[in-house]
């Protein structure tokens, strides 16, 4: 069996201000952020991982490299040089290694992307979100309009041929029209990948609290057609529920997740999962969430907590990331990643084949037209069952 791919996630969790909308692990630097205890903490998370982990890591390729956050264009690229060059002293990395850094359009953020890429980076992330001031107020975002677009002018300009930009749609009180005016600036800016999605309401969030004036499901649903439509119009291949990309261009790291490969996470509240395809085990870990804490226990195990994903539950986390792929996957592909039989993967799936929201010919996995609508329906149905054996 072949080795699984394997990728490497690094979190940095600062960030200017908390968006009203935003769940993630990230916190305002108030009063600044101990960029360089930082780093030394990431770098012992690395070695310890790649030491508690060795049996799993033998003859693996990272074929990505992801700083996540928070804002990570916050650090330094004397840093971001540090921590890639610890992790090519302690990994293999492939020659082609897709590795990317979430920004943020600031000004000041934008004078470093020549530096990122001079440290290693190949790909940006730009959290643009609108070309809207109005509506960029109303998401808590720190930059404008001006600074959005000048981003990406500048991500070009340092020699970012590959960049995605994020945008979201069914903003506060957003018309249609606004929608797809954002949509075409963003489009205007030729930017390799576009990531477009919902804005929603998570669970422990300003806006969970105090939800904003939303458009209701029709308009976001005619925003999200609108949005397809236009895309593909502009060569955005969709390749998942809110990625598109120019050919040849789907993030490689992401489609890692998607696909149920394998991952190494360092930083405050990293998440990694990790196969041992001899003992057919699959594990997931999670580190200490405060970054106070972290830095403090980063290199032991205490800022470690991890689990071995049951049989029971292996089917349903595959399919949790798999049926968000426009193309799905392979039967094949699916039996090699949870370590289930193809017998037990079609018993699983027989009852939304027979609704017609999934099809399974030719050993290929994936959901109907109608089923790629009702994405979130499927994974409920199947979560039941393997809720009930659990």
């Amino acid at each position: 069996m072949r080795n699984f791919p394997l990728s490497l996630y690094i979190h940095l969790p600062w960030c200017v201000r908390k968006c009203p909308y935003c769940d993630f692990n990230s916190h305002p630097a108030v009063g600044g952020m101990d960029e360089h205890r930082y780093t030394d903490a990431l770098i012992r998370d690395l070695q310890h991982d790649c030491a508690r982990w060795e049996t799993y890591l033998q003859h693996r390729e990272v074929i990505s490299v992801f700083f996540g956050g928070g804002t990570p264009s916050l650090f330094s690229a004397e840093s971001v040089e540090r921590i890639l060059r610890a992790a090519r002293q302690r990994l293999p990395l492939a020659g082609d290694a897709e590795i990317t850094l979430e920004a943020n359009p600031g000004a000041s953020e934008q004078t470093r992307f020549a530096a990122y890429r001079e440290a290693g980076v190949n790909r940006l992330s730009i959290g643009i979100q609108s070309f809207d001031d109005d509506k960029l107020r109303s998401l808590g975002r720190i930059h404008g309009r001006d600074e959005a677009m000048h981003a990406a002018q500048a991500a070009r300009a340092a020699g970012f041929d590959n960049f995605n930009l994020d945008l979201m749609y069914a903003l506060p009180e957003q018309t249609l029209a606004e929608a797809a005016n954002d949509l075409t600036q963003a489009i205007d800016l030729q930017p390799a990948h576009i990531s477009y999605y919902q804005l929603t309401l998570e669970p422990d969030t300003h806006f969970h609290r105090h939800p904003p004036p939303l458009p209701d499901h029709d308009l976001a649903w005619d925003m999200q057609l609108q949005g397809e439509e236009l895309l593909e119009k502009a060569g955005y291949g969709q390749y998942e529920i809110s990625a598109y990309a120019q050919p040849d261009r789907r993030c490689r790291h992401n489609l890692n997740y998607w696909q149920f490969g394998d991952y190494l996470g360092i930083g405050a509240g990293a998440h990694a999962k990790l196969s041992h395809p001899a003992t057919q085990k699959i594990r997931r870990t999670a580190k200490q969430r405060l970054p106070i804490k972290y830095m403090h226990q980063a290199g032991t195990a205490d800022a470690l907590s991890e689990h071995e994903v049951p049989t029971a539950d292996r089917g349903f986390e595959y399919l949790l990331n798999a049926l968000r792929l426009k193309r799905g996957v392979s039967l094949e592909q699916a039996v090699q990643h949870s370590f289930l039989s193809a017998e037990a993967f079609t018993a699983m799936l027989q009852p939304a084949i027979e609704q017609g929201l999934l099809s399974l010919d030719d050993g290929r996995l994936c959901t109907t037209d109608t089923g790629w609508r009702h994405v979130d329906s499927i994974l409920a149905s199947l979560q039941e069952p393997a809720a009930q054996s659990a």
